[in-house]
């Protein structure tokens, strides 16, 4: 799949992430746009799964650890064809399968539920370990915000992964650098990343995380890295592709009204690809 086509399906799954918040008058679009090159990049190109038969054993295994971004998350799923895209437009609301964390009994292209924050990166490592020590071919990925990071829950993880050398084991940071109550420095600051991973035994790859060549050089890189897990440190805009989202950490957890939601789709619309 080149370039413009992936372009074109990320596009797709921030129009979705947007109905489907817009829809609920509730949700998370800032981190969910931030994300979606990533998730594109995951369900299109890199992991070894099929929709039409989800539970197979030599899947790979992803796990949303910052939970919340699921408005993203499903748009990927729905695009990538695990249900109809019509479906988002029940995102939150009473009855709906699309819950506002993910709950994977009731979608099987979901491997595990997640929403506090720290700990879907436990359950990707576990995952990692048992198909390490099982023997198999299974890759697990784990996307993780970088205010989720401040968790330290997320540091006895990636001793864990360093120290068993789990080199079938992808994290990925979303590297937006803002989270709900301001910048990461202002709240936290999981400053130097790259250095801290260093130091639990992780390969680090840094990466633009919208520019889809150094996608997938990291997802190579990483996939063909032995003996260490692989964090990629992806540099990212929060509310990519929405210009009054951008960078506006105001959008982090808040739905767009009418007119908002209809700005926003004529600045998506332009970034369709011909």
């Amino acid at each position: 799949m080149d370039k413009l086509e992936l372009q074109k399906i990320a596009n797709q799954i921030r129009i979705g992430a947007i109905n489907a918040v817009h829809c609920a008058s509730s949700g998370h679009p800032g981190g969910s746009l931030s994300a979606a090159d990533i998730l594109t990049y995951l369900y299109f190109v890199e992991m070894n799964i099929d929709p039409k038969n989800p539970k197979m054993d030599e899947r790979d295994r992803f796990v949303l650890s910052k939970g919340h971004v699921t408005p993203g998350y499903y748009a990927t799923l729905a695009n990538r064809g695990y249900f109809d895209v019509s479906e988002l437009a029940t995102f939150r609301k009473v009855g709906t399968r699309l819950q506002g964390h993910p709950a994977m009994q009731y979608i099987d292209g979901i491997d595990m539920s997640s929403g506090s924050l720290g700990q879907g990166l436990s359950t990707a490592v576990g995952m990692a370990k048992a198909f390490q020590m099982d023997k198999k071919s299974n890759r697990v990925y784990a996307l993780c915000g970088d205010g989720e990071i401040q968790e330290g829950q997320i540091w006895e993880a990636a001793m864990f992964a360093g120290s068993n050398h789990l080199d079938n084991l992808t994290v990925v940071v979303d590297n937006n650098n803002l989270q709900i109550d301001g910048s990461i420095e202002e709240v936290n600051s999981p400053y130097p990343i790259d250095k801290k991973f260093e130091a639990f035994n992780f390969n680090v790859i840094t990466i633009d995380g919208h520019d889809f060549d150094e996608i997938a050089a990291g997802f190579k890189a990483a996939r063909e890295f032995k003996g260490k897990p692989t964090v990629i440190i992806a540099k990212t805009i929060k509310g990519k592709g929405v210009s009054f989202m951008e960078n506006n950490v105001a959008w982090h957890g808040s739905a767009p009204n009418d007119s908002q939601c209809d700005q926003a789709m004529a600045d998506l619309m332009k970034g369709e690809v011909a």
